[in-house]
């Protein structure tokens, strides 16, 4: 019980008048006012609080309290109390498990924040009387709301808000195991194996019999064995694979009767037959996928990392969001809204690949409609045309499944000579990710931004890539644990100082394929209908004619592919999707 050894109150600075106890409640006079500690039993779990009450409290008020019998049905009201504050929390938690078999991840999460809200107490201020330990008579279930809360982060993408949810659910409850395994999870999410490794080998402490516990930890040190590798090599590496790669000698298979791709002259014919190549779920050959990429590092060398776009007055131009490696979807895009061309020109918004299992056809299909039309067809990097990404998310796995390594690396090359954003003639800025976590970045200050590099951990370029818009005002730690999360003011701020009318940028799943925020100065545009074959929303893309910039939008279904599963080739734990 709370040990009371003065009669001096630390909040107040003053004498109390004397100190009452009466077994399970102390009660501290001071004039006419009461302080009332009590202990509380909540008889469906065992578990024993804490709890210190102001007699103005509102959750006392109107009690007649004195010592004896009195004292005693005020213990029992408080437990009560607690026993309906658990009850809530229960049925919140269940209410979120409903939603979460559902898939509607975003109103689960919801739910179990309401029941870590009914299960934690709030500090009225009164715990730091002389002698009284502070306890926060939390509900003993927390850590698996914490839990579950993480797992819905964990499928939202939101990484970093999952490493805190499940950092908090091992400090309520150490010895748990499910709290290591969700932040073993999200440190793999974020290419953190080094943590994820500490993380699964506590799991396996604590779960010894568990094999998938143990099949994760393996799969960890391998990722670290890996990642090591990958860096001694790299310092073996002098020169790029571009310079090294022989294509010329390079032979076709005789029996090979797809498209042929001529280096310098790539068309619209070919691309064509291209597409419709892959479409049979057949791949082109070697040799031409090498020289594709090979060209497209090249023209790419001419680029900048903030390209400015011109159409004309009786123009449009289609800026489609992130696509993640579902080629049918783009083909379906091509087929509603036409194919490039020099009266229909496009911008793709970067994450080409990963996930989706057809990222392989979904790129060498861009970059030969960019080599056939290279002033309208604009190809913007994202987070995912990164070699941390690719390593987790299947893209470099599905390249070296059907290719080869050293193709994987030309791909890398490529990646970080894209371009990081566009200005549509002079009033619309195109990014990724989101804007900065500093206000009057100017574009001469993005275009000074050296874009061949993978990201920094921190930066423009990892902003434009990794950040998203919130409501409201101002700035906030990300919820993905990279970038920053920013308000209306910061996008505001931005369009004033570099006179422009507005932001489009993708990087989010959005239910009907688009968002548009912050008073209509933002909008979100995401491609990949029903996202990994479970998400069920909409792809988009949006029309912007050149006189007015006014933004059209147009919302499409997903279509069928092949029985190839999204995630094919990504990293075993990750194609798992954190499963406990």
């Amino acid at each position: 019980m709370v040990n009371i050894a003065k009669s001096h109150c630390t909040v107040l600075d003053v004498e109390l008048d004397k100190i009452c106890d009466s077994g399970n409640v102390f009660l501290a006079f001071l004039g006419n006012e009461v302080f009332v500690f009590c202990q509380i039993l909540t008889v469906s779990t065992g578990y024993k609080s804490h709890r210190c009450f102001h007699m103005r409290d509102s959750a006392i008020s109107g009690t007649n309290l004195t010592l004896g019998q009195e004292v005693l049905g005020f213990e029992a009201k408080m437990t009560a109390m607690a026993e309906a504050e658990i009850a809530k929390a229960e049925n919140a938690k269940a209410e979120g498990n409903k939603l979460f078999q559902e898939g509607k991840y975003a109103k689960a999460l919801v739910a179990y924040s309401f029941a870590i809200e009914f299960s934690e107490s709030e500090d009225d201020g009164l715990n730091s009387l002389d002698g009284v330990v502070a306890d926060s008579g939390k509900n003993p279930n927390l850590h698996v709301y914490y839990a579950n809360r993480a797992f819905c982060h964990i499928k939202m993408e939101n990484f970093g808000s999952a490493l805190v949810d499940a950092t908090k659910a091992i400090e309520v409850k150490e010895d748990w195991p499910k709290g290591w395994y969700r932040r073993g999870t999200a440190n793999m999410a974020l290419n953190r194996p080094k943590e994820a490794l500490r993380d699964f080998t506590q799991l396996c402490k604590l779960a010894p019999q568990d094999k998938d516990a143990r099949d994760k930890l393996k799969q960890c040190q391998k990722q670290v064995n890996a990642d090591k590798f990958a860096k001694a090599i790299g310092c073996e590496r002098t020169k790029p694979a571009s310079q090294t790669v022989d294509v010329a000698h390079m032979d076709v298979d005789s029996t090979y009767a797809g498209p042929v791709y001529q280096s310098g002259a790539c068309t619209a014919e070919f691309c064509q037959s291209l597409m419709q190549h892959q479409k049979q779920e057949k791949i082109i050959a070697k040799k031409y996928a090498y020289q594709i990429v090979l060209d497209m590092i090249e023209m790419l060398k001419g680029s900048s990392t903030l390209v400015d776009i011109e159409v004309p007055d009786a123009g449009e131009v289609t800026v489609c969001g992130d696509v993640h490696g579902q080629f049918y979807d783009l083909l379906n895009i091509f087929s509603m809204n036409g194919v490039p061309s020099q009266d229909n020109p496009y911008l793709f918004n970067g994450d080409f690949v990963d996930r989706g299992s057809f990222s392989v056809e979904v790129i060498l299909t861009l970059f030969a409609w960019k080599l056939a039309f290279p002033k309208h067809l604009h190809l913007a990097r994202g987070n995912h045309e990164t070699r941390n990404m690719n390593k987790l998310y299947g893209f470099e796995g599905e390249v070296t499944k059907k290719y080869d390594e050293e193709l994987y690396q030309l791909f890398c090359e490529a990646f970080c000579l894209l371009p990081l954003c566009h200005v549509i003639n002079n009033q619309v800025f195109v990014v990724h990710g989101g804007l900065f976590s500093k206000d009057d970045v100017t574009l001469d200050a993005i275009r000074k931004v050296n874009r061949d590099q993978e990201p920094p951990d921190e930066g423009l370029m990892t902003e434009m890539l990794w950040s998203d818009p919130q409501p409201g005002r101002g700035r906030q730690p990300s919820k993905r644990g990279v970038g920053v999360a920013f308000g209306q003011d910061v996008t505001e701020n931005f369009l004033k100082t570099n006179n422009l009318k507005m932001v489009i940028r993708s990087h989010e799943m959005k239910e009907e394929g688009y968002e548009i925020e912050h008073s209509g100065r933002l909008v979100t545009v995401f491609s990949a209908p029903n996202y990994c074959d479970q998400m069920g929303n909409k792809g988009a893309f949006i029309r912007l004619d050149g006189k007015t910039m006014t933004p059209k939008y147009t919302s499409f279904a997903h279509v069928p592919h092949p029985n190839v599963r999204p995630m094919q080739y990504a990293n075993p734990m990750l194609g798992q999707l954190f499963g406990m």
